[in-house]
C-alpha cells in the first residue's frame, strides 16, 4: 500500500512530483500551482483525472470556464484540450490512465 498526504507533501512550484507510475496502468502526479499561475492550454494522450486537494483553480475548455474549489474532481478524455489556472495557491493530484496512452511519445 502507498499513502501520500498531498496537502503536506514537499512539492515545489514548477516541479511536479510523480508519486507512482505503472506502465499499462496509471501515473499519479502531485502538483503545487501557485496563485495566478496556470497549466497553459494542453492535451495528453491519456484520460486525465484532476483532483483539487487544496486551494482553488479555474478549469477552462473551449470558451467555457468553471471554478474548481478543493474537493473538485475533473476528467478529460485523451486529446481534449484544456487549461488550469490557480485562483489561490493550489495542491492538485493528476492521474493519467492508462499510462502511457496510445500515441504517447514514449511508445514510438
Amino acid at each position: 500500500m502507498d499513502i501520500w498526504d498531498i496537502r503536506s507533501l514537499d512539492v515545489q512550484p514548477h516541479q511536479p512530483r510523480i508519486l507512482r507510475s505503472d506502465d499499462g496502468a496509471a501515473r499519479a502526479i502531485a502538483i503545487h500551482l501557485p496563485a495566478g499561475e496556470q497549466l497553459q492550454e494542453h492535451e495528453v494522450h491519456e484520460h486525465a483525472y484532476l483532483v483539487v486537494v487544496a486551494g482553488e483553480v479555474e478549469l477552462a475548455q473551449d470558451s467555457e470556464t468553471k471554478p474548481a474549489p478543493a474537493g473538485t474532481v475533473a476528467h478529460w478524455v485523451p486529446q481534449q484540450r484544456h487549461e488550469v489556472r490557480a485562483t489561490s495557491d493550489a495542491r492538485l493530484l493528476l492521474v493519467l490512465a492508462p499510462w502511457p496512452g496510445a500515441g504517447h511519445p514514449s511508445q514510438r
